[in-house]
């Protein structure tokens, strides 16, 4: 423990402080934040696809139009301070904010957003196809996004109305990158990806100091930025994937944060005077799935048996308790749309039935990837006992989030235990991840459940997504995406289980932190130690 310590005190005595008398306070100008951040992949906003990626996506770029602090439920202007929108010609004209700079101090242009827009279509990584969908390929991006001076016109292919368009532009991979240095560090057409998979070149309220993989991200304060500069000169996100570990590391003061505590550890700091705890409801709904590309995992029966094999009020009860609610649909509870019927519970001489009229030989053994920590392994084990109880034997294989992500992408896992929140705040953005797969071929990658678990989703399930994304009338738009969920809840090789909350520990000085639905509309800019 003093080994780890000395590690986390040496990166942030890197700073100037005006003391380090004492080793059990954080500097008063340093944010010092203790996570589990070993999901990420990669931390290019064309290609970052995970939380933890998107979070620092947030605090490093900007969009045209974003979600942004304090009131996170708003859209809001970004690098353009207005838009007109053309319906009848599918087009949508952006003004920019003028005076705005990178990091690097070049200046904000059209064709910075131009080529921003581009890359991602053209290096097509996982995200892509949030853009991608409105019509954009590699062939016709040069016209379907133009700069004329300091406007950029963004025409679009589809079936959408303006506000969908909007909320697309407002995601991660509509960040803009600063085109010139990136264009300086592109190597063998890469778009300059391996560069920003180290760097940042943004417009955001910090600049990237330093990213190790599974152990830091050190962010610089930009005193630049358009929106007022941060207090906090520097935030250092650790990656601490015990959750015992973050405790200690807050209570003795090393760590001003603490993202991934248990249930158990919250209700240990009642009553302590030095740390309070906040918290935020999620967007995320995590889920159980079963890889349709394994013959033995194609009959419908094993999944409506597994949806009478989850003891949902037995986890939240007790280890999830006030970090998850019992949800059974994609779209999440509190956003409109959403299906909050919950109609499942645990009954294992229900889901015996079941297996045996749908002629399911057990017992059966099925893998099970989680993620190697909390509350995912207590999950998995919760799981791996109710099932069992079946005939159902789940072989849990912990790893980290990247390993476990990369698997789930590359299709070669049996059952996975893992999560999903929406890439915009449109229901069609989950929509399109639990009930829409066109074509389920090896070589169609797909950024969404049904395709990672090889669901080729039946004709009147894609038909329907289709349809409620172009629907107008908000209502009539609501009750599609009510039905599909429906369907999709009852007849499914993916088992939505719950939603998630984030608790996050702090020390009671720590004021001003905003966290949103998703890890999108984290921002760190505001915060104040009083």
């Amino acid at each position: 423990m003093k080994l780890f310590k000395a590690a986390l005190l040496a990166a942030v005595l890197t700073m100037p402080m005006a003391s380090v008398a004492t080793f059990a306070a954080t500097p008063a100008d340093v944010l010092v934040v203790a996570q589990n951040i070993d999901d990420i992949v990669s931390i290019d906003p064309a290609e970052a696809y995970e939380f933890s990626s998107g979070e620092y996506v947030t605090q490093t770029y900007d969009r045209l139009v974003q979600y942004d602090a304090p009131d996170v439920k708003v859209l809001a202007p970004g690098l353009a301070t207005e838009w007109a929108a053309d319906d009848a010609n599918k087009s949508i004209t952006f003004i920019l904010r003028d005076g705005v700079k990178f990091s690097s101090g070049n200046p904000l242009r059209a064709e910075d957003v131009v080529y921003s827009f581009k890359r991602v279509v053209m290096l097509n990584k996982a995200p892509a196809f949030i853009l991608t969908q409105l019509g954009w390929t590699p062939e016709n991006i040069d016209s379907m996004v133009t700069a004329d001076g300091n406007k950029v016109v963004v025409k679009y292919d589809g079936d959408f109305s303006s506000a969908f368009v909007l909320n697309v532009l407002a995601a991660r991979p509509a960040s803009v990158v600063d085109a010139v240095t990136v264009q300086a560090n592109e190597k063998d057409g890469d778009f300059g990806n391996a560069y920003l998979k180290g760097a940042s070149a943004g417009t955001g309220a910090f600049v990237l100091k330093a990213f190790r993989p599974g152990e830091l991200i050190n962010l610089d304060a930009n005193p630049n930025y358009y929106g007022g500069a941060p207090a906090m000169k520097s935030v250092i996100i650790r990656h601490v994937a015990e959750a015992a570990t973050q405790q200690l590391l807050l209570e003795s003061g090393d760590v001003d944060m603490a993202k991934n505590l248990t249930p158990d550890q919250i209700s240990s700091l009642a009553g302590k005077d030095a740390v309070k705890v906040e918290t935020y409801p999620q967007a995320a709904v995590h889920f159980l799935s079963f890889n349709q590309k394994d013959e033995a995992l194609t009959n419908p029966a094993i999944w409506e048996a597994a949806r009478y094999l989850v003891d949902y009020k037995g986890m939240t009860d007790s280890f999830l308790k006030g970090q998850m609610e019992i949800h059974q649909a994609f779209w999440p509870k509190g956003f409109p749309g959403s299906l909050d019927d919950t109609p499942y519970s645990y009954d294992v001489e229900k889901a015996k039935q079941i297996l045996a009229d749908g002629g399911v030989k057990t017992p059966m053994t099925v893998t099970l990837d989680v993620i190697n920590s909390t509350p995912f392994t207590d999950m998995a084990q919760s799981l791996q006992a109710s099932f069992a109880e079946a005939g159902i034997n789940f072989e849990i294989i912990p790893g980290t989030g990247s390993q476990v992500i990369t698997k789930y992408r590359a299709r070669t896992h049996e059952g996975m235990l893992l999560y999903w929140g929406p890439d915009f705040m449109d229901p069609d953005s989950n929509a399109k991840a639990f009930a829409f797969n066109e074509n389920n071929a090896d070589d169609n990658y797909q950024s969404t459940t049904t395709w990672r678990n090889g669901w080729a989703v039946p004709a009147e399930l894609n038909e329907e997504t289709k349809a409620a994304r172009a629907e107008a009338d908000p209502a009539k738009r609501n009750e599609m995406y009510i039905d599909l969920q429906k369907k999709v809840q009852a007849d499914s090789p993916i088992v939505i289980m719950f939603q998630a909350a984030t608790q996050v520990a702090m020390d009671k000085k720590v004021d001003g932190y905003v966290n949103g639905a998703t890890s999108d509309f984290v921002f760190y800019r505001l915060v104040k130690k009083n």
